[in-house]
């Protein structure tokens, strides 16, 4: 099956077996390896990656049905300068990872929340980021950078 898509920001073309999954697609075959599998059941959130704007657990989520979509992943929320998105500015200013498996995850899902509600209050960051689970930080760091970068978002705007 031809697939056409946008990931992140470029226009792509693939040949793909209706079966593969977008994480299997967009690991192997376009070698975004911020893209992580770990449950492949849709339960922790390693895997998100946003399309059309909206996060998808890409371990279950057919690659087949990006087709004409935009696709974004970790690796594209950086600009074209390769300055950092503040949402992944603020996880390296709180250090708000250690082993670094979910924090892609975790940065796309909070972008969805900041690009909705850039004053969310922290139960709403709480409640929003419940899918995405870390094993290793606690979660104290992780909402501090994502209230960090909403504060940076609210003065960009």
């Amino acid at each position: 099956m031809n697939i056409r898509f946008v990931l992140n920001g470029k226009p792509a073309t693939l040949e793909i077996e209706p079966r593969e999954t977008l994480a299997e697609v967009l690991r192997g075959r376009c070698r975004m390896t911020g893209v992580k599998i770990s449950c492949e059941a849709q339960v922790c959130g390693s895997c998100t990656v946003l399309v059309d704007n909206l996060p998808v657990s890409a371990c279950t989520f057919l690659a087949y049905e990006v087709r004409g979509k935009r696709v974004t992943t970790i690796e594209g929320l950086a600009d074209e300068t390769g300055r950092l998105h503040p949402l992944q500015q603020a996880f390296l200013d709180h250090f708000a990872f250690q082993c670094g498996f979910c924090t892609p995850g975790m940065i796309l899902a909070a972008k969805t929340l900041l690009d909705e509600k850039p004053e969310a209050t922290d139960a709403e960051i709480v409640a929003h980021m419940n899918g995405n689970l870390c094993r290793c930080t606690g979660y104290l760091p992780i909402l501090k950078a994502i209230r960090q970068a909403a504060t940076e978002l609210g003065r960009k705007k």
